[in-house]
């Protein structure tokens, strides 16, 4: 059995290579290694093991290069980042998905099941609930209250605050090119899918943490942002209050829903989370990370807010649970397994100096007014 894993040198990707090869699938690698992720090339724990091709899923002979004699696909390649390149989202992460089903059909190639990497993003704001009006999904919060220092998110009907709850796989609501381009990949992978009947599994990842999340681009998240620093000796930053709640998931946890969601066919044609199933905060999430540095540091709380960020994300992910599935690192272990690998990496400091360079010039990261 022949798995193709596209952006397989990736984050989530060389993970999931690494459980399929486990579970003794013979695994094919598509990865364009792209150099703001891999500057330094090919990095050096893609297993031997793996058939590496170096191409574009954007790009049809590189993408029908690597599905001839491929029985099932893990497409996780996507172009992610905070900088406006909002053609290229549509471009890397959509079109290659309808890329990926016009080769499979035009070629009539036997693919059994596709799974595909969406994100939490989709859900935007997600659901709060207000005591006067109920459940509501809101649109993302203005930025004059942003500015103002004023973080919660507020009834649109009332203006009070509401209480953030669990987000369900039916809560749909994209707010940035990023996610619209990954609910785009959802709508693609259901209505085509079930046309030429090829199963396919959609996953909303959360807050996915855990070695070899790309230090060398501003996406990678907090745990990149927070270990630079202490690295440096210097406090990590929390944007907005530092209150927000996440729920934060280990990446080997990711693999194994990937690979469950591949072999179960109950999962056809669904899309599930996938969460830490705890809600954290990011402020808890510093301290974790400055115990782990041994510092006794305190974290920075400046006022600054970034674009596009939500205020509470904590996923319901009681659909995948049925199919048997459970977090089961938790986030001081992704914690512990994240800073004994930056321990080891060479050159750190200029990416944290050059990615916060770039947010600040492109306005994505931004200080309440005074």
């Amino acid at each position: 059995m022949k798995v193709l894993v596209t952006g397989g040198a990736g984050f989530i990707g060389s993970h999931t290579v690494d459980l399929l090869l486990e579970r003794g699938y013979d695994v094919r690698i598509l990865d364009s290694l792209q150099p703001r992720v891999h500057p330094r090339g090919k990095p050096d724990y893609l297993p031997r093991e793996a058939e590496f091709i170096q191409g574009d899923v954007a790009n049809r002979n590189d993408f029908g290069r690597a599905l001839q004699g491929v029985n099932k696909v893990i497409h996780l390649a996507a172009y992610q980042d905070y900088l406006p390149d909002f053609s290229t989202f549509i471009h890397t992460n959509t079109e290659s998905t309808a890329l990926l089903f016009e080769i499979i059909v035009e070629n009539n190639y036997p693919v059994e099941k596709i799974v595909f990497a969406s994100s939490q993003s989709v859900a935007g704001e997600g659901r709060y609930e207000c005591a006067e009006h109920g459940i509501v999904c809101p649109d993302p919060r203005p930025l004059d209250q942003l500015r103002a220092g004023d973080w919660e998110v507020k009834c649109p009907d009332c203006g009070a605050e509401m209480k953030a709850v669990l987000i369900d796989e039916n809560t749909v609501h994209p707010h940035t090119a990023y996610a619209i381009s990954k609910y785009a990949i959802e709508l693609l992978a259901k209505n085509l899918g079930r046309r030429y009947d090829i199963p396919t599994a959609c996953m909303r990842y959360t807050y996915v943490q855990g070695t070899r999340n790309s230090f060398y681009n501003a996406y990678s998240g907090i745990a990149r942002r927070f270990a630079l620093r202490l690295l440096g000796g210097l406090a990590p930053v929390c944007y907005e209050d530092g209150k927000q709640l996440r729920d934060y998931v280990n990446v080997k946890d990711i693999a194994g829903a990937n690979v469950l969601v591949m072999e179960d066919p109950r999962a056809d044609l669904q899309v599930f989370n996938a969460g830490g199933g705890r809600a954290v905060t990011v402020l808890e999430f510093a301290e974790m990370m400055i115990k782990e540095f041994g510092s006794s540091i305190e974290p920075l709380v400046p006022g600054e807010f970034r674009l596009g960020d939500t205020r509470h994300t904590v996923s319901d992910n009681s659909k995948l649970n049925a199919l048997g599935w459970q977090p089961a690192i938790p986030v001081e272990q992704s914690v512990r397994e994240y800073v004994a690998w930056m321990r080891e990496q060479k050159e750190t400091a200029e990416y944290l100096e050059e990615a916060e360079l770039v947010m600040r010039e492109q306005g994505v990261v931004r200080s309440v007014s005074k």
